[in-house]
């Protein structure tokens, strides 16, 4: 049983680390070095807030995930 929780946790996070990797779409590698990147807040609209959906529901998922694996491994 507990194997069964091991591969839906592997599963979210890979999904949880490609939606945070697809909302970072106007980072540059300038400012990985420091540099500015001019970001300006506006608001998510259309895409970007279903993907910041999913995001919360798989960060919500990877957790409850996460609680359940540490209880049955007792």
């Amino acid at each position: 049983m507990s194997g069964y929780f091991d591969i839906a946790l592997i599963i979210t996070s890979i999904a949880l680390i490609v939606s945070v990797i697809l909302q970072n779409k106007g980072v540059g590698l300038g400012s990985l070095a420091g540099g500015d990147s001019g970001t300006v807040f506006t608001a998510r609209r259309g895409i970007e807030k279903t993907l910041f959906y999913i995001t919360i529901g798989l960060s919500a998922l990877f957790f409850i995930l996460t609680l359940v694996t540490v209880i049955l491994s007792k």
